[in-house]
């Protein structure tokens, strides 16, 4: 497979990702502009387009890399055009995703840019790739090519991220990096649009405050509605690993927030397959840890947060003791490299199984931006000490 192969160099670094998680809408005669904030810096980038849910190979370019000014607009000069084995057009393979050529450009840590991708008339009609819930705007012009546009003239917004899944940085400075991997909550759902306000955001701009660790990127693999073991939103955690964690450009960390979906969507199944026990998502935990120790990369378990108040059947007796049996089990010593206790950082202390008020969007489950940067803040950055 072509996917990761390209990259996967100590030399790369990814400094910015998310996770495929969904077939979206065809894209014909279409620029899409998306603005992504990198989390370490290099001069040099690289960015990664994928058709993992398209039904035929599909047919991509121009494609366009530049400084985001504001809204869709770039900052006047700094567009670069990307190339694909040295042409601005690409046919990425049923299933498959592929690597831009490397391309000169000084890119500093927390800064935003704007990728602009154009398919053209010519291309087949096959699905999209998305990843749903973008957290930020996605710009589309109806029509033509607009991907070197200072002021891109939109015709339509969406919250969706379409076919790019990585950007890798290299240079004197990038080194290693950390994969968020998890459901919604790593996604940031309940988090503000557009404002960075994830955990795996927060976690990134502590890095940057410690000139020790301002070298390591974060790929942020959430998949809103993953669980560890069976496929819901977007393909299982056991069964996306490879691509999504362990394959990524320079990974050395892994930090794993799974398990909620699996315990909340055994309140409602229909099929006897989805209700699965506490010892089931620790046995599935385990194969994701011994794959990433095969492959000599450390991952840290992440206890789940509280779900008091969300509506039954998600939320149950039953499923708030197999909660409390995983995290249990997280916190034992030799089951992971190390923890970060998201429970502990966000419950309320008088009602441990609900989320503080102050850090609960509304619905229970997801934290609001100010739950999120108190996850952030709960992680020690010793983990990721060299």
């Amino acid at each position: 497979m072509a996917t990761a192969s390209a990259a996967a160099s100590n030399s790369w670094v990814d400094t910015w990702g998310c996770a495929p998680d969904s077939a979206g809408p065809l894209l014909k005669t279409q620029t899409v502009r998306q603005i992504v904030r990198v989390s370490t810096g290099g001069s040099k980038l690289r960015i990664r387009l994928s058709n993992l849910f398209g039904s035929a190979p599909l047919t991509v370019g121009p494609v366009h890399l530049a400084l985001h000014a504001k809204d869709a607009d770039i900052v006047a000069g700094s567009d670069h055009t990307l190339l694909f084995n040295g042409k601005p057009e690409v046919t990425v393979p049923k299933g498959e995703s592929v690597w831009s050529d490397p391309v000169a450009m000084d890119v500093k840590a927390l800064q935003e840019l704007a990728v602009s991708f154009y398919v053209p008339a010519n291309a087949v009609d096959s699905p999209s790739t998305l990843h749903n819930a973008g957290m930020t705007t996605a710009y589309i012009n109806e029509q033509g090519d607009a991907t070197s546009a200072v002021q891109f003239p939109a015709d339509e917004n969406s919250g969706s991220r379409y076919l790019l899944t990585d950007i890798a940085v290299t240079g004197p400075e990038a080194r290693d990096a950390v994969v968020a991997f998890g459901d919604s909550i790593t996604d940031g759902v309940g988090s503000t649009q557009n404002a960075n306000q994830r955990w795996p955001d927060y976690l990134a701009a502590r890095l940057q405050q410690d000139s020790k660790l301002s070298a390591i990127g974060i790929a942020n693999s959430g998949i809103g509605g993953n669980r560890v073991l069976h496929d819901n939103f977007g393909p299982s955690a056991l069964s996306r690993f490879d691509r999504d964690a362990l394959d990524k450009p320079g990974v050395h960390w892994i930090v794993l927030l799974e398990g909620i979906n699996d315990i909340g969507g055994s309140g409602y199944a229909i099929a006897a397959k989805d209700k699965v026990s506490a010892q089931q998502i620790i046995d599935g935990m385990k194969t994701l840890i011994a794959r990433a120790h095969a492959r000599h990369i450390k991952i840290y378990g992440a206890t789940l947060t509280p779900y008091g108040g969300n509506n039954w059947p998600y939320h149950s007796l039953v499923g708030e003791q197999e909660r409390e049996a995983v995290n249990a089990w997280i916190r034992s010593p030799g089951a992971f490299d190390g923890v970060v206790d998201f429970d502990k950082a966000v419950r309320d202390p008088a009602h441990p199984l609900q989320m503080l008020a102050a850090y609960d969007s509304g619905d229970h489950l997801h934290p609001n931006s100010a739950g999120y940067q108190a996850m952030a803040n709960a992680i020690d950055l010793n983990l990721f000490k060299p």
